[in-house]
């Protein structure tokens, strides 16, 4: 069965961590080992893994694809939001994260992170996990 995640971003681009809630997610499932697929059904968002430690990686992150794809470019798309299209595709809407012991198997300093890339908005994230 899907659950649900609700995230209010606050900022044009941030990162939510949102593994708390996830994991709050796999408990309830009740799955001890499988996978949880974390998936945002939105155009202007995605789903990342990185450390969560310094606030600064995440900051750093979307510094670079600010620069890299600017907010205004000369798009096509008659929303103004293009930017923000192009970096859902380059980061992935999705992960799949293996559970063991009924935890998600990240790493010492790895979280889950929605990122907002046209907010604020209020958005959802679709959560399944799957036992095997």
């Amino acid at each position: 069965m899907i659950k649900l995640l609700r995230i209010k971003s606050s900022s044009r681009t941030e990162f939510v961590d949102i593994t708390v809630g996830v994991q709050r997610l796999v408990a309830e499932s009740g799955v001890r080992s499988g996978v949880c697929y974390v998936y945002a059904p939105h155009t202007t968002s995605a789903i990342t893994i990185n450390e969560n430690s310094d606030p600064n990686v995440g900051r750093d992150i979307l510094k670079e694809l600010n620069k890299v794809i600017p907010f205004d470019d000369q798009y096509g798309h008659s929303e103004g939001n293009s930017a923000a299209h192009i970096k859902s595709s380059l980061m992935g809407v999705s992960k799949a994260i293996l559970v063991e012991d009924g935890r998600l198997a990240l790493g010492t300093w790895q979280a889950i992170f929605f990122c907002e890339f046209d907010g604020p908005r209020d958005r959802r994230v679709q959560v399944k996990v799957m036992a095997g």
